[in-house]
């Protein structure tokens, strides 16, 4: 009943009152990224949804405005610019996909969303795309970047198969302590 009809109607309205709420925010992070570099203050990238349903995830940019090959990127990127830096440190960069949200494209709790190419590389099972992608994740609380990618499909699939308010509460408020603390305090390597 709670992924059916409530999970949906709690992202739409957790992601309204955040738009409404981090407007004034995002004109000032807005401003601090055009003065630090060159180009757009969105960054878009294709990802995959629900089903596999392509959507394009809104995150704010955090590198330098050169191409660059698609690829993951980690902390210690030469291209991340300085203000990209706490964007990313403080999780800010991800602010805009309360708008992905609002569009039913994410949800506020689910596994994140991929890009296409890992999905051709690594031939994932599908169990990940029975749910909305998630703006936080069971495996973004539990060490994300320090997991490798069989470690975080482990937790995708614990997160499906036991979908329920009480665990998207649980990382919800976890989240935060991520947020404040660093993901490095809260490394949870499954035993696979």
């Amino acid at each position: 009943m709670y992924e059916l009809y409530f999970k949906r109607l709690f992202d739409w309205l957790f992601s309204f009152f955040m738009i409404l709420i981090l407007f004034i925010p995002f004109i000032i992070v807005s401003i601090l990224i055009k003065i630090d570099s060159k180009g757009s203050i969105f960054f878009m990238q294709e990802r995959l949804g629900k089903n596999k349903i392509p959507f394009n995830v809104y995150k704010l940019r955090t590198m330098s405005h050169k191409k660059r090959k698609i690829e993951q990127v980690y902390k210690n990127d030469a291209e991340i610019t300085g203000v990209g830096y706490y964007l990313r440190r403080f999780k800010i960069d991800e602010m805009p996909q309360v708008i992905n949200i609002f569009l039913g494209d994410m949800a506020i709790i689910g596994p994140r969303p991929c890009l296409p190419n890992v999905l051709e590389k690594y031939n994932l099972d599908d169990y990940r795309f029975k749910v909305r992608p998630g703006l936080s994740s069971i495996a973004g609380v539990n060490g994300s970047i320090y997991l490798s990618w069989k470690e975080k499909w482990w937790y995708d699939k614990y997160y499906v198969e036991n979908l329920n308010f009480l665990l998207d509460l649980k990382i919800f408020l976890k989240t935060f302590l991520i947020i404040f603390q660093g993901e490095d305090k809260f490394i949870n390597k499954p035993k696979l």
